[in-house]
């Protein structure tokens, strides 16, 4: 029996036409904030505050930068603008100066140990032949 494997599982599920959960939710809301508005203010201020307000509200609802819903881009951007950005590495443990003179002498031991003799040479090759 053979079984399809599913595709497109990272796009949203659409309810209502065009509209995603998170689309209603956030037309829900601008509904609800301009219904306050109405009431609350004149229709000349309304208008000053709903037209912007509305059109961010849209672009929650839809408009995904670097195909990332619009809250997290916002929220990522604010994390980014109020969090530190230098980073100081604090070594633990050994003191720096203790470990440069050990370095110094490994370097040495190492270069003491590339010169190999032809008898090593032979030697090896001999070993390696064994096998």
């Amino acid at each position: 029996m053979l079984f399809g494997t599913p595709q497109f599982i990272d796009v949203e599920d659409k309810i209502v036409g065009p509209f995603t959960g998170k689309a209603l939710l956030w037309m829900f809301i601008l509904g609800v904030i301009l219904l306050i508005l109405w009431n609350a203010v004149t229709s000349g201020v309304f208008f000053a505050i709903a037209i912007p307000l509305g059109l961010f509200f849209v672009a929650l609802a839809f408009y995904r930068p670097y195909n990332q819903p619009l809250i997290n881009f916002i929220f990522s951007a604010g994390m980014f603008f109020f969090r530190p950005k230098v980073y100081v590495w604090k070594k633990e443990g050994r003191d720096a100066r203790k470990i440069a003179p050990s370095a110094v002498t490994k370097e040495k031991t190492v270069q003491a140990k590339k010169e190999i003799s032809q008898e090593r040479i032979k030697e090896l090759a001999g070993i390696l032949d064994r096998r």
